[in-house]
């Protein structure tokens, strides 16, 4: 009796023995797979086969992984990216990320390491897609029917905009996003907006997120624990805060 599919991939490499290998792991782990050797035909079977994930190399012989990337994120293809690079390079990581990826491992890889992080990526993105209307990190939680947003249960008020932008931030928990990345995702700007819409809205959420007062059982007052970061340099995230984390 066969396996049942678990996802399907497209796998973009242009090194055979790497493409065959992933392939023959992917397909022994439960996912379907696909495969291209460039970025023009990463971007073809990308767009006939409408996969759950890619796993797409950086390094291409016609244009590299971070313009194939850009490319399908235009035409409104959002499955996730985990690159493959040869560099343990940060910029690199940072620009991945920054064109819409998701994750990376570096060359040389195991196949264990790669598999595990297809899986950690998907059971991400999809959490998200059950029943549960609620997204939680934490004691905030967004409701997505209703649109109201609370933090120890207490409600917070926030603009359309606010909003968008807390809700980006907690479906990338954990993750960093760039001022570029969030341009492009809550206010649709090109390359070109300008980045210090982010910080004031950034600096607005702060105030109201993490500027929540609780009240403790002997009547002690005391701000929440602050749950939005700067990464100075890259960008913003947020995420449970640390001694809170493997509760």
């Amino acid at each position: 009796m066969s396996k049942p599919i678990e996802a399907s991939i497209v796998v973009v490499d242009d090194e055979p023995s790497i493409r065959d290998l992933l392939v023959a792991s992917l397909h022994f782990s439960g996912f379907e797979v696909a495969t291209a050797a460039s970025g023009t035909e990463a971007i073809e079977v990308i767009e006939k086969t409408q996969p759950d994930l890619i796993v797409l190399d950086v390094m291409l012989p016609d244009i590299d992984g971070f313009t194939v990337t850009r490319r399908i994120r235009q035409e409104g293809i959002d499955a996730p990216v985990l690159f493959l690079t040869a560099r343990d390079d940060t910029q690199d990581k940072i620009m991945g990320l920054t064109v819409g990826g998701d994750d990376y491992v570096t060359k040389p890889f195991s196949l264990e390491e790669v598999v595990a992080r297809i899986r950690a990526i998907l059971r991400r993105t999809h959490e998200q897609v059950e029943d549960d209307p609620v997204i939680r990190v934490g004691d905030l939680e967004i409701n997505e029917d209703s649109h109201d947003v609370s933090r120890a249960g207490q409600t917070i008020d926030l603009s359309p905009t606010e909003y968008k932008l807390l809700r980006y931030l907690m479906d990338n928990q954990g993750r960093v996003l760039s001022k570029a990345q969030i341009l492009d995702h809550v206010w649709q700007y090109d390359w070109g907006g300008d980045a210090a819409i982010v910080e004031s809205y950034i600096s607005y959420l702060r105030k109201k997120v993490d500027g929540v007062v609780v009240t403790d059982a002997d009547g002690t007052k005391h701000k929440v624990a602050p749950l939005i970061e700067t990464k100075r340099g890259i960008g913003y995230m947020i995420r449970e805060p640390k001694e809170q984390q493997g509760q």
